[in-house]
């Protein structure tokens, strides 16, 4: 049941990062509707591609599409209220990452994988979504620049391993490991934190 509700937060927060981007692009309601829907549900979708669930996870429950459709509205519909927190979609794309992140590796574990790969599955779940997302918007996808993005999901998946040899309240595991993520990428932010980058700074 905890595992659900952390599947539908993190459905929520993508789905509101979405509309948010869609709507500062300028887009109809239904880009609106189309970005949150993919936003939320790209990473999820490759996920259970990749390891062969059929038909894919929210195609199962439409209780995802009603929290979708609901977020991406509400998005709309308070638009000038969220937007007055000037990083709200930071936030909501960090909240997303996190709990997405613990969704996808806890997805691994279930179907018997590798923990390399169960972390490698947390990543593109919380990432891959706003791949999506950032590519039909025309922008560079956040995961493709110097932004600590992936290396948090990794930290929080890895996190998630490391404790789980010492709790057995799997609970317990998903808000720490989501924690880890959340502070990771807020630390990097507040303190312009990136990755090495490869190339020259022009004169």
């Amino acid at each position: 049941m905890f595992f659900l509700i952390v599947d539908i937060l993190g459905t929520i927060a993508f789905a509101i990062s979405g509309a948010l981007v869609a709507m500062n692009k300028r887009m109809d309601p239904f880009g609106v509707l189309i970005i949150a829907f993919v936003t939320a549900v790209g990473g999820g979708t490759l996920r259970d591609v990749m390891i062969g669930i059929e038909p894919v996870s929210w195609m199962k429950n439409m209780t995802f599409v009603y929290v979708i459709i609901g977020s991406a509205t509400f998005a709309v519909v308070f638009k000038k209220r969220i937007n007055y927190l000037r990083k709200s979609l930071f936030l909501f794309d960090t909240i997303g990452i996190a709990l997405y992140t613990v969704v996808g590796v806890e997805t691994g574990i279930i179907a018997d994988l590798h923990p390399l790969i169960c972390i490698a599955l947390g990543t593109m779940t919380a990432c891959f979504g706003g791949v999506i997302r950032d590519i039909l918007c025309n922008e560079i996808p956040v995961i493709f620049r110097k932004e600590i993005y992936a290396t948090a999901c990794i930290l929080g998946g890895l996190t998630y391993f490391l404790l789980l040899e010492f709790l057995e309240e799997k609970n317990y595991l998903f808000v720490i490991a989501g924690l880890v993520v959340i502070l990771v990428r807020l630390v990097a932010v507040r303190f312009k934190i990136s990755l090495p980058s490869l190339y020259k700074k022009v004169e």
